[in-house]
């Protein structure tokens, strides 16, 4: 078969890989499409470590092909996801309280164990989210990790129907989720000014770009502060301004991963009561739900689909800004 792998010189390359056999609790899937993503940006990269020779993806569909016996879970026909969150341990605290993505020791597709970017996947059947009937996998792949991921996020903000969430970094798909299943009003940060007017297209009520504006002072205005804000940007400025922008009792969910260290003025945050917090990707639970969401028309991400051949222009296209909307990997080719 064909995959995508890391390699030594920090790119990407289409090779020949051959697949071991199935073992107990395992699934073969045949591979239809992943999207591409600035993790996999980062892995290929080696800003993790260096894995090169995995296989990359974390945004596949596919249809089971084959299952080991003894699996439940899935069965030939199904169509199923490869995930970040590809395998926890399913016991201990974390697995058994709902918060199993805060597990330490679990595999990660694409980077850890093998993931979606190939023409046939062994997955771990209780850990792959089966697709729902009415979804395209194209959009479902989307959803897999940029979805799920913003949706999780809007979930832990607190934010009700009709108040004001500030995204701090732009995706069509947070958007849609804050509009279209949340019914939150939105102000859209980005300093790309590209992504501001695809964010006006999907329904932002206000777009800002903080290099123009100051963000705090029109939330403050304007709204009287926003109550709470979803931070997937990767620069300490967006994560300082989204606290700034908070009203009293609002709270900031980080998503984005910069590696500076955030001020914090800690007056504010005990006499106005706000609260900071992290959302790390999202539960197979949480992929359901926001698969289904998808399916009934209330989510409808934009992928535009490439061939395998492309990865390593893709990668250089995300790393430049330059994509809008969520960009796949034809695999059926």
């Amino acid at each position: 078969m064909k995959a995508i792998v890391a390699t030594k010189d920090h790119r990407a390359a289409v090779v020949e890989k051959e697949l071991r056999p199935l073992q107990p609790g395992e699934a073969l899937l045949e591979m239809e499409c992943c999207g591409g993503r600035h993790t996999d940006l980062h892995v290929k990269n080696t800003d993790f470590g260096d894995v090169s020779g995995v296989v990359l993806g974390h945004e596949g569909i596919d249809v089971v092909k084959e299952v080991a016996p003894g699996v439940t879970s899935l069965k030939v026909g199904d169509r199923a996801n490869v995930a970040w969150f590809f395998e926890g341990g399913g016991h201990c605290e974390y697995c058994t309280s709902g918060r199993e993505t805060l597990r330490r020791n679990v595999k990660n597709a694409g980077y850890t164990a093998d993931g979606g970017m190939s023409q046939d996947c062994i997955v771990t059947a209780d850990y792959a989210v089966k697709v729902p009937d009415g979804l395209p996998s194209a959009e479902a792949s989307s959803i897999t990790c940029a979805g799920v991921t913003t949706y999780k996020a809007l979930k832990e903000s607190k934010v009700w129907p009709g108040e004001w969430i500030l995204l701090a970094g732009l995706g069509n798909l947070a958007l849609q989720y804050a509009k279209n299943v949340f019914n939150m009003k939105v102000i859209a940060m980005d300093i790309n000014e590209g992504q501001l007017e695809f964010a006006r297209q999907c329904g932002a009520d206000i777009c800002v770009n903080p290099l123009k504006e100051d963000v705090a002072k029109l939330a403050m205005e304007k709204v009287g502060g926003t109550h709470g804000a979803v931070v997937t940007a990767v620069n300490k400025a967006a994560f300082n301004t989204s606290v700034e922008a908070v009203r009293a009792g609002g709270r900031v969910v980080a998503v984005g991963l910069p590696v500076e260290t955030m001020d914090l003025f800690i007056p504010r945050l005990v006499l106005d009561g706000i609260q900071v917090i992290g959302s790390l990707v999202g539960t197979r639970q949480d992929l359901a739900e926001a698969f289904q969401f998808g399916a009934e028309g209330k989510v409808k991400p934009r992928v535009q689909m490439r061939p395998m051949e492309d990865i390593n222009d893709i990668f250089d296209e995300m790393a430049a800004g330059k994509i809008r909307g969520r960009m796949d990997i034809d695999l059926k080719k």
